[in-house]
């Protein structure tokens, strides 16, 4: 499970920017949250809003550049750990509007929870090459942090745990060393920290070519899964086949005892957006996966986006801890009744062109107390009092549209 990732000067974020998945002590929803006792308890949900080039998008790519920059040289050599892993490369690029910035490393700082630890991964990039990195873990709601390594340009310093001769300290200055480890060495504490990263599942719907990449399975149990979710949320598909002469998808329903079958490219987009992204959004309940996705609104509509956030804040279905962060501009799911202030957050521009990230629970009034509860999220959104202003206020003014 994530914890906290923070990170800076990457993309339009030019300062120290953190996301907290840990949950805050709130009354509301207090049975949805994710207990981990005697660790901190996490957010099974967090949806960022904003509007466009507020940098909701870049906050999410900074979280795939880290897991990806891990993840793609241990995939190139074959040596995942993982069956299944959805996610794609995003390069590392720092803020451009500043001339000292962009020479400058970028940093992220990633805490997750696996198998009983807490890790701490701290990595420094600039033009693809490793500036420092390290990694530490700790039982969770132990108090010893143990050191499996740290980098510091070309020096690497191992922890006790793993610190032997047969250990190779000399690798590509384009590699991360955990994963170098994770490709040469079998290392549990790596092992671990690696099959997180693997399993992590990231997605954008902003590119149409997502909705291409369709995972069913003739696994009965995940069949019939997607299969009730999806009649669930009103579309009739009773069952699936691949047509290996067409190499087609065929969706069938059923009508007064006759079966029907429609090509899958003939569905309505939204029928094929929920195709295309509910199999991924059961695998990450199933097995308790981090899944990052951009738009994950695009062609839904609000209760069906309702429908698959109550899927992760439902304990008695999110058993394992899975987790779904998402970027969003339905303004119609922004309420107190579907999530809790801390699993609200807005990415919004702020000077120089530099993109600023807080929760909802994080925004004062002028009276400095937090938002209430009980308040109307969206007319408050709308209104632009919570900062992330999605400009229906600049452009209604007196004389700005003439």
């Amino acid at each position: 499970m994530l914890c906290q990732f923070s990170f800076k000067n990457f993309k339009s974020y030019k300062d120290e920017t953190v996301f907290d998945m840990q949950a805050a002590n709130l009354p509301e929803f207090a049975e949805n949250i994710i207990y981990c006792k005697p660790a901190s308890n996490l957010l099974p949900v967090a949806a960022i809003y904003g509007p466009n080039g507020g940098g909701k998008t870049n906050m999410l790519q900074a979280l795939t550049c880290l897991i990806s920059t891990v993840v793609k040289p241990i995939y190139d050599m074959e040596k995942t750990r993982t069956k299944l892993i959805v996610q794609q490369k995003v390069s590392c690029t720092p803020f451009l509007f500043d001339e000292k910035t962009s020479n400058e490393p970028t940093e992220f700082l990633l805490y997750f929870r696996t198998n009983g630890y807490e890790y701490r991964y701290y990595l420094s990039m600039l033009h693809d090459e490793i500036m420092a990195e390290a990694l530490d873990r700790k039982k969770i709601g132990g108090k010893r942090t143990a050191h499996i390594f740290d980098r510091e340009g070309k020096v690497i310093i191992l922890g006790s745990s793993i610190n032997k001769a047969s250990i190779n300290r000399d690798v590509n200055p384009k590699m991360p060393y955990l994963s170098f480890l994770a490709i040469n060495y079998d290392i549990p504490a790596v092992n671990d920290a690696q099959k997180w990263f693997e399993s992590c599942i990231i997605r954008r719907y902003a590119n149409p070519k997502a909705e291409l990449q369709i995972m069913l399975s003739d696994n009965k149990t995940i069949r019939r899964q997607f299969i009730s979710a999806l009649n669930d949320m009103g579309i009739d598909i009773n069952g699936y086949r691949y047509d290996n002469d067409s190499k087609q998808l065929i969706m069938q329903r059923t009508l007064h005892g006759k079966t029907y079958e429609l090509s899958y490219k003939d569905e309505s987009d939204g029928t094929k957006k929920l195709i295309a992204a509910l199999p991924i959004l059961l695998i990450a309940l199933a097995e308790g996966r981090l899944a990052v996705i951009d738009e994950l609104d695009a062609k839904l509509h609000p209760k069906l986006l309702r429908y698959i956030i109550a899927l992760f804040k439902n304990p008695k279905l999110n058993t394992h801890g899975a987790q779904l962060i998402f970027t969003s501009h339905d303004i119609a799911t922004m309420k107190n009744t579907v999530y809790r202030r801390d699993e609200i957050w807005f990415a919004a521009e702020g000077d120089n062109h530099s993109s600023e990230l807080y929760s909802l629970y994080e925004i004062r009034k002028e009276n400095n107390e937090r938002i209430n509860n009980t308040a109307a999220y969206d007319k408050q959104y709308l209104e632009g009092r919570y900062g992330a202003d999605p400009y229906l206020q600049n452009m209604l003014k007196d004389g700005e549209w003439q």
